[in-house]
C-alpha cells in the first residue's frame, strides 16, 4: 500500500508541477495584450504611425533626419542615432521616447501622450521584430484618420448613381429627391410637413428664381388657377424671365469676391470689370453649360473658339484686392498667387487649398507640392491692374483688348519654386505643373504648350481637369450651392468646404445622385433647378403639427422634415422695397453701375471723403441692387447691416444675423422713408377712402388683404398721424395727409411679413 500511494504520489507531483507550469505560462500570456502574440503591421502599426508620426517624419526634411516612411528609414535611424533594436522594446530610443510622453511633440498630440494601447501595441511590434512588409511606403494622406483625411475621404471618392429608394409615402413623391428625404424620414417614423399654401409657395418662388416678389394680381391669377399644370408654368416662366440671372448671378458675384475697386488705401475702380458682372448674368440667362462656365472663367483667353465674352470671363481671376505699393514686390506676387489659387480651388472645388502654400494640408490631402503646381497655372499671367491688350491669337488686336481680363505673359514662364514654409526668401525645389494628386486617377502633368502658342495653355488644362466627369468634387460643389440657395442651407452646410473640417453631407445618395444627374444633363443649371423646386421637399410648409417633438433631436432641420423660413437678404430686401414703392426700374440691365445715395454720416472718417463718393442721378438709383458700384473700402451701410459679404474672399454662404441696427436701419434709414413715401403716393393716387387705401397698402406690401383687425388699427393710426402732424408744423393739407399714409407704409415695411420668406 505504501509503495502504491508513493508511486500515486510522485505520479500526481509530476502532473501538479506540469499544470503548475501551463496555468504560469497562461498567466503570464493573459498579463500582456492579445496583440502581443500577433500584431499586424498593416491593422495595428501603420495607423499609428501615419496618424502620429509621418506629418513630422517623412522626406528630406524629416524631423530629426529620421524618416519612418520606409523600412529603411526605420532601420537607418536619425540625428540620435539608431531608432530602434529589433527583438529589444526597451532598448529601442523610438520606443522609449514614446513611452516617456515625449513622442510624439505635446503640440501634435493635443497636449495628450498617446494611448496606452497605442503605446503597447509599438512595444510588441518591436518586441516581435518590427516586421516590415517589403517595398511598403506609407503616405501621411493614404487614408482618413481621426486627425485628417485621406484619399479616401467621402467627397474624394467617384461620383456614383444610387438607386432610388423605394418609400410607403408614395403620394407626397414628386421626383426620386423625395424619395430620398422619405427614406431617412420613414426610418424615424416621421413625415414631411404638409404643402405650403398656394400664396406662400409662389410668393417663395419668385424670391427664389428671381430675387422680386410677386403683385398680389399675380398670386391672385395663381391662386385662382386649378390646371394640374399651373405650378410647372409659373417654374418654367420665371426660369425663362431675365430676372433670374440676375438673381443667381449675384450669388455666383459672392463666390468669385467681386468688387469693382481694388481695396487698401487708394481703392482704384478696376476698369471695366462690370462686364465680368454683366457676363456672369447673361451666362446664367442663357444656361450656359457648366463645363464652358468654368473654362471661359479660368481660361477664356486659351480657348481656340474665343470670343470677346470669353475673354472678359476671365476677369474672375482679376476680381481679388491690388496693393499697387506692397512693402515687399517680390513677396507680394505670392500674396497675388495666393488669392487665385484660394478663389479657384474654393468656388469650383470646395477646397482649401491656400493652406498648403507653407507645409503639407494639416486637415486635407493636398500636399504642399500640389499648391504649386497649381499655382504654376497662373505663374505666366500678368498681375497689373488695368486694360492690356491680349497676346494670344491672331484675332488679339480685335477681342478683349479693352476688357478686364487675364493672359499670359509668354508661354515660357520661369520655373516656379516651393517655398520652404511659404517663404519667397528660402526657395526650394522647381515644382513641375501638374494636377492635384489627392485624385490619384486624374493625376497627371501638365502638357507643355504647342509649338507658337502666345500662352502656356496651363490653365485650360486645369480647366479640363476641373471639369473632366470623373472629377469628384465640381460636380457636387455645383449642386449642393443650388439646393442651399433653395432650401436655405446646403447638404453639405459648410459649401466651400469639402475636407476634413468641413460637415458632411446630411444626405449623401441624394447629393450624388444629383450630381450624376447634372453632368448626364450636360450641366444644365436650370434643368436642376427645375428639379428640385419641383420636389415635395421644397413645396412643404414652414410649420410643421410636430415641430417641438422634431425639434427635439433635429433641431437644425438636417432630415428637411420642413421648409425653411428665411429672412430676405440684402439685394432682395433692397429690390423687394423698391419693387413694392413702384420705383424698381428693371428696363436698365448691364452696362457701368451706379452709385447709390450714401448717408454724410458714412463718409467720416475718409481721408478723402470729399471725393471718395459721388452718388449717380435718382432715376439711375432704381436699378436692381446687383448693378450697385461695389467699393471696397464704403459698402452700403444699408446692404452691410444686413450681412452683405466682405469682398475680399469668396463667400459660399453669407452671414444671416438677427441684430438691433437692422431694425433702426429700417426705421431711420434715408432710402426707407423714400420708399415709404413712394409707396404712399401710389396709395394716394387712385381715389377711395381711408379703408380702400389700407386694402391697397396690403395688397401691394404685404400681398393679401387686411385682417378686420389690421383694418382699424390703419385707420385709427393715419387719423391720429394726420392730427399730430397737423399740430406740429405749417404745411398744406395734402402733405400732411401723404406723411400720415408714408408713415403707415412705413411700419408695413418693417414688418416680419415682409421682410421674411416662408
Amino acid at each position: 500500500m505504501t509503495d502504491q500511494w508513493t508511486s500515486t504520489s510522485r505520479f500526481s507531483s509530476r502532473w501538479l508541477l506540469a499544470g503548475c507550469f501551463v496555468l504560469s505560462f497562461i498567466m503570464s500570456c493573459l498579463s500582456r495584450p492579445m496583440a502581443t502574440l500577433a500584431v499586424d503591421f498593416e491593422r495595428d502599426v501603420a495607423p499609428i504611425l501615419i496618424r502620429r508620426c509621418v506629418e513630422c517624419h517623412a522626406g528630406v526634411e524629416a524631423s530629426g533626419k529620421l524618416e519612418l516612411t520606409t523600412a529603411d528609414g526605420l532601420n537607418k535611424g536619425g540625428e540620435s542615432g539608431a531608432a530602434i533594436v529589433a527583438g529589444k522594446a526597451e532598448e529601442s530610443f523610438l520606443w522609449q521616447r514614446v513611452r516617456n510622453g515625449e513622442m510624439p511633440p505635446k503640440k501634435q498630440a493635443k497636449s495628450q501622450a498617446l494611448p496606452t494601447k497605442e503605446v503597447e501595441t509599438l512595444r510588441d511590434w518591436i518586441a516581435a521584430g518590427a516586421a516590415w512588409p517589403a517595398g511598403r511606403r506609407l503616405e501621411l494622406f493614404e487614408a482618413t484618420t481621426d486627425k485628417r483625411a485621406g484619399r479616401d475621404w467621402w467627397s474624394l471618392q467617384p461620383i456614383q448613381h444610387p438607386p432610388v429608394p423605394s418609400v410607403k409615402s408614395t403620394e407626397r413623391v414628386a421626383n426620386p429627391i423625395d424619395a430620398f428625404i422619405w427614406q431617412r424620414l420613414e426610418a424615424r417614423g416621421w413625415s414631411l410637413a404638409p404643402a405650403a399654401d398656394k400664396r406662400t409657395l409662389a410668393r417663395r418662388l419668385y424670391f427664389d428664381l428671381i430675387g422680386l416678389p410677386p403683385t398680389f394680381d399675380e398670386l391672385e391669377a395663381f391662386e385662382a388657377d386649378d390646371s394640374p399644370g399651373a405650378y410647372e408654368a409659373l417654374v418654367d416662366r420665371l426660369l425663362a424671365s431675365p430676372r433670374y440671372g440676375e438673381r443667381w448671378g449675384r450669388y455666383w458675384l459672392d463666390v468669385a469676391r467681386y468688387a469693382e475697386t481694388c481695396g487698401y488705401e487708394r481703392d482704384q475702380v478696376k476698369p471695366g470689370v462690370w462686364k465680368y458682372r454683366d457676363w456672369v448674368i447673361r451666362a446664367f440667362n442663357d444656361d450656359l453649360p457648366f463645363e464652358r462656365f468654368v473654362l471661359e472663367q479660368l481660361a477664356g483667353d486659351e480657348l481656340h473658339d474665343r470670343t470677346e465674352q470669353s475673354v472678359i470671363a476671365t476677369g474672375f481671376l482679376r476680381l481679388g484686392t491690388w496693393n499697387d505699393e506692397p512693402n515687399d514686390p517680390d513677396e507680394y506676387k505670392y500674396e497675388r498667387l495666393e488669392d487665385m489659387v484660394h478663389a479657384t480651388t474654393t468656388a469650383f472645388l470646395g477646397m482649401t487649398v491656400k493652406c498648403a502654400r507653407c507645409h503639407d494640408h494639416k486637415f486635407d490631402p493636398i500636399a504642399q507640392a500640389d499648391y504649386y503646381r497649381m499655382a504654376s497655372a497662373f505663374w505666366a499671367g500678368f498681375i497689373e491692374p488695368g486694360p492690356r491688350e491680349l497676346l494670344g491669337g491672331p484675332d488679339a488686336k480685335t477681342i478683349g483688348s479693352d476688357a478686364f481680363a487675364w493672359t499670359d505673359r509668354s508661354a515660357a514662364p520661369p520655373p516656379l519654386h516651393l517655398l520652404k514654409k511659404g517663404d519667397h526668401k528660402h526657395p526650394g525645389p522647381v515644382v513641375e505643373p501638374a494636377h492635384f494628386s489627392f485624385v490619384p486617377k486624374l493625376q497627371r502633368p501638365i502638357a507643355p504648350p504647342p509649338d507658337g502658342a502666345k500662352t502656356t495653355q496651363r490653365r485650360l488644362q486645369f480647366a479640363e481637369w476641373i471639369v473632366d466627369p470623373h472629377n469628384p468634387l465640381a460636380a457636387r460643389v455645383w449642386v449642393n450651392r443650388l439646393w442651399q440657395y433653395h432650401f436655405g442651407k446646403g447638404l453639405v452646410r459648410s459649401p466651400d468646404n469639402f475636407g476634413f473640417t468641413g460637415e458632411r453631407p446630411t444626405h449623401p445618395e441624394l447629393l450624388d445622385w444629383l450630381a450624376s444627374e447634372f453632368l448626364v444633363g450636360g450641366g444644365k443649371t436650370k434643368r436642376l433647378h427645375k428639379l428640385l423646386v419641383m420636389s415635395h421637399a421644397y413645396q412643404q410648409s414652414s410649420l410643421h403639427p410636430r415641430q417641438d417633438e422634431y425639434t427635439q433631436t433635429d433641431f437644425e432641420n438636417r432630415s428637411w422634415w420642413r421648409a425653411e423660413r428665411r429672412r430676405l437678404d440684402a439685394d432682395a430686401l433692397r429690390d423687394a422695397l423698391l419693387a413694392v414703392s413702384g420705383r424698381l426700374d428693371v428696363t436698365k440691365t448691364a452696362g457701368p453701375s451706379f452709385a447709390p445715395e450714401i448717408s454724410p454720416d458714412a463718409l467720416e472718417g475718409l481721408s478723402m471723403k470729399g471725393n471718395a463718393w459721388k452718388a449717380s442721378p435718382p432715376e439711375e438709383q432704381g436699378r436692381r441692387s446687383v448693378y450697385m458700384f461695389t467699393k471696397r473700402s464704403l459698402l452700403s451701410p444699408l446692404a452691410t447691416v444686413f450681412d452683405f459679404p466682405d469682398t475680399t474672399l469668396p463667400c459660399g454662404q453669407r452671414d444671416v444675423t438677427t441684430v438691433a441696427p437692422q431694425a433702426l436701419a429700417l426705421l431711420n434709414n434715408n432710402f426707407i422713408h423714400q420708399q415709404s413715401e413712394s409707396l404712399a403716393r401710389h396709395v394716394l393716387s387712385e381715389p377711395g377712402d381711408a379703408p380702400a387705401r389700407v386694402r391697397r397698402a396690403w395688397r401691394r406690401v404685404l400681398l393679401r388683404e387686411p385682417r378686420e383687425s389690421e383694418l382699424a388699427a390703419a385707420v385709427a393710426h393715419v387719423a391720429a398721424q394726420s392730427q399730430r402732424f397737423v399740430g406740429a408744423g405749417n404745411a398744406a393739407a395734402a402733405d400732411f395727409e401723404l406723411r400720415a399714409w408714408a408713415s403707415l407704409c412705413h411700419v408695413l415695411l418693417n414688418t416680419n411679413e415682409f421682410a421674411y420668406v416662408d
